[in-house]
């Protein structure tokens, strides 16, 4: 069964999450999968309901479905003190019913983040998508430094994935190498998925 569709699942606040996924998007069609944005509602301390079911713009929220039916994920999360937002760690905290299927097993996983500051917890972020993933069984993808943007980048880019330096104004727009960085995961993960789906580890 061939792959076909990449999910990229993200948490944004100010837009520039979201700014990175559409780069990611671009890369996995280069890669001839389909590329599927999906984001997750907003938490409250408020016990009611206060949020639609359905996002006023932008990405619609993800089911268990999107993850049951996507060959490979990405993960991407603005950085909350060196680790990933609430709103993101709420719904993976809710997927011990795919752990139990094993439904990850196997299917690339790729992670991007946003910060304030230049070291304001980029890699820590990454990680902190990376651990509940292992869990689950995925293989990990990172950013390879045959990417010449990984070693030319002077604001995001790291070889745990994808990473932007938003500035303390969440005003900077992504940078040339951030933005080739990002083709080149959502590339890479469709190729990993593709050859994880026929068996061909040449990669």
């Amino acid at each position: 069964m061939m792959a076909k569709q990449i999910l990229i699942l993200y948490y944004s606040q100010g837009g520039s999450t979201k700014a990175i996924a559409e780069k990611i998007a671009q890369g996995v069609e280069q890669s001839g999968l389909d590329a599927i944005l999906r984001t997750v509602p907003n938490i409250s301390a408020n016990c009611e309901k206060t949020k639609s079911d359905i996002p006023e713009s932008g990405a619609i929220y993800v089911t268990k479905e999107d993850i049951r039916n996507c060959d490979g994920i990405i993960l991407g999360s603005p950085t909350r003190f060196g680790n990933m937002a609430a709103p993101l760690k709420y719904f993976i905290d809710t997927t011990s019913d795919l752990w139990f299927e094993g439904t990850l097993i196997n299917k690339p996983a790729a992670f991007f983040t946003s910060t304030a500051s230049l070291h304001g917890g980029q890699e820590s972020t990454l990680i902190s998508m990376m651990l509940p993933l292992l869990h689950h069984g995925a293989v990990i993808v990172g950013i390879p430094y045959s990417e010449s943007a990984l070693q030319n980048t002077l604001t995001g880019g790291t070889p745990y994935g994808l990473s932007h330096f938003d500035g303390i104004n969440s005003d900077k727009p992504l940078s040339r190498d951030e933005i080739q960085l990002a083709k080149a995961l959502g590339k890479r993960v469709g190729e990993v998925a593709k050859a994880l789906n026929t068996g061909n580890t040449d990669l």
